[in-house]
């Protein structure tokens, strides 16, 4: 398998860990968002969305969006589950996924802050932007995994939703968010943070770090 992506690119950056958790591999192609490597006609042939992460499959399809692919490979190599078998569980870890990549993460990534400062806002005003989406959609998510079984999002293991919330969290950190007054968020975090899958797919230790 081949996967384009980037180090910064938290949608990439779940790639990397659902990779991990599953034990598999895949070569990496790096295209460098802020150089626009990622608008260039070879990529738009391969996803003409022009976004990372995009897998390229062992038999040659090619499968883009984070969440889709995470399926896939959950169906391809069904341990560990990153989706849970029981429909509610299940629609749970799929809700706290989603709400992360539907709902936050798009309003704060890198096209829509180019967008922001084009139609004339200043630097302030476009990271304040990007801290209350990040902000807001964190609060609510703190109360969705508040009365869930812990130490991970969703119980013993992780899951989805854990495989989301890690990457966000930089974000969040990047943009100033303060953390400590998400306590369920966070002992979520320092329960993966000893797993190799997560140390492993972090972006300083990505070969096209800077």
């Amino acid at each position: 398998m081949i996967l384009h992506g980037y180090f910064r690119s938290s949608a990439a950056w779940r790639i990397r860990i659902a990779l991990g958790l599953k034990g598999m591999e895949a070569q990496q192609v790096y295209h460098h968002l802020r150089k626009g490597e990622h608008r260039s006609g070879d990529y738009l042939k391969l996803n003409p969305q022009g976004l990372v992460p995009a897998l390229e499959t062992d038999d040659g399809a090619m499968l883009t969006q984070s969440l889709a692919i995470i399926e896939y490979l959950d169906a391809i190599k069904p341990e560990p589950r990153l989706v849970p078998a029981d429909p509610v569980r299940a629609a749970k870890v799929r809700a706290f996924s989603l709400a992360i990549a539907c709902e936050i993460h798009p309003l704060q990534n890198l096209r829509v802050l180019k967008k922001l400062a084009a139609m004339g806002h200043d630097e302030d005003a476009v990271r304040a932007w990007a801290h209350d989406v990040i902000a807001d959609g964190l609060t609510a998510l703190e109360i969705l995994v508040s009365r869930e079984d812990g130490p991970f999002c969703f119980g013993q293991a992780p899951t989805l939703a854990d495989v989301c919330l890690v990457p966000q969290l930089g974000n969040a950190r990047r943009f100033g968010v303060e953390l400590s007054v998400y306590p369920r968020l966070m002992a979520a975090e320092e329960a993966c943070k000893p797993l190799e899958a997560f140390a492993s797919a972090a972006p300083d230790q990505q070969p096209d770090a800077e």
